[in-house]
């Protein structure tokens, strides 16, 4: 059980809030938890698809860095934006805070562009509107989050038939899938050797993922890793013409291909449950034909400062 207080901070760094009473709601039940609510997003200032101008969200950002009372730094969405901060975004200031940085889908670009910049790890985790924000929030979602947060490690167990034997450990780095790779060649795409490559993606279809998996090959990426765990990908729609070519067609070319194995199953992705991961971790995947875990550690946590039950 983590003790109050965390103080978590509400940015913006991509889309606006589709619901703007789902940011109330998140507010109101983080501050029912014991968290104390810095809210850096004004509805009224969206632009365009964005949850502000890029000047706007950016300010968003470093403010909640330079906030002494701010622990976590949290998303309000994904979406689209995050891109457009980067060359702007002060890393190092973040890194030298120590806040941790919360979210998943487009904040995959702060995640990597942090860890590329300084080193400095982060949180593949819940976001303000998707998560707090729900009329029903998913328990287990949160629950892993806290777990998470509180360290010193953290297990993720899935049950998922039909993955290869793997015994690997490494750091443990990844995202969204396109976002990734659209920062393939970009200061922001770390160097990570002898890693464990975790990825999702939403409503891209598997010809789509392979090819970006192909790109990532074909880069000398995935030659660097240990393994390659697969999260949700789904909100895809076949056609006649692909003739059979699914996602179990495509997993299998790319297990016959790729130079590392590729484990599926995760809970990670633009689903409503979901794992946390931080990004950066030290991780030991272990799988068989039953399932695999993803034991995580060396990684940042307040377990032993203020928190949040």
């Amino acid at each position: 059980m983590i003790t109050p207080k965390i103080g978590i901070a509400i940015v913006a760094p991509a889309g606006q809030a589709l619901e703007p009473c789902a940011v109330d709601r998140a507010i109101a039940r983080l501050e029912g938890q014991g968290c104390l609510v810095h809210n850096y997003y004004d509805h009224a200032c969206i632009h365009e698809r964005f949850g502000g101008t890029d000047e706007g969200r950016l300010a968003q950002l470093h403010a909640a860095v330079q906030d002494p009372d701010v622990h976590l730094i949290m998303a309000l969405r994904g979406g689209y934006g995050t891109t457009r901060l980067l060359p702007h975004v002060d890393f190092e200031a973040i890194a030298a805070s120590g806040k941790l940085v919360v979210g998943f889908s487009d904040i995959t670009a702060l995640h990597m562009g942090l860890f590329a910049r300084t080193g400095a790890l982060s949180y593949a985790g819940p976001m303000i509107t998707p998560d707090f924000g729900v009329a029903e929030p998913v328990r287990f979602t949160l629950d892993d989050f806290w777990r998470c947060l509180a360290g010193p490690t953290h297990t993720i167990t899935e049950c998922v038939p039909g993955n290869p034997r793997v015994q690997e450990a490494g750091t443990v780095w990844g995202g969204n899938l396109a976002m990734l790779v659209s920062l393939l060649g970009t200061p922001w795409f770390p160097r990570i050797d002898d890693g464990i490559l975790y990825l999702e993606d939403i409503a891209e279809h598997p010809y789509r993922v392979e090819r970006l998996l192909l790109q990532l090959h074909q880069a000398g990426v995935l030659a660097r890793q240990r393994a390659i765990v697969l999260g949700d990908f789904s909100g895809y729609k076949l056609g006649a013409n692909d003739n059979g070519y699914d996602f179990d067609t495509m997993l299998a070319y790319l297990r016959a291909t790729l130079p590392v194995p590729v484990i599926h199953g995760l809970t990670f992705g633009h689903i409503p449950t979901r794992v946390t991961i931080p990004f950066g971790a030290q991780g030991q995947l272990d799988a068989d034909a039953c399932g695999f875990t993803l034991k995580l550690s060396d990684y940042p946590t307040l377990r032993s400062g203020p928190g949040c039950a």
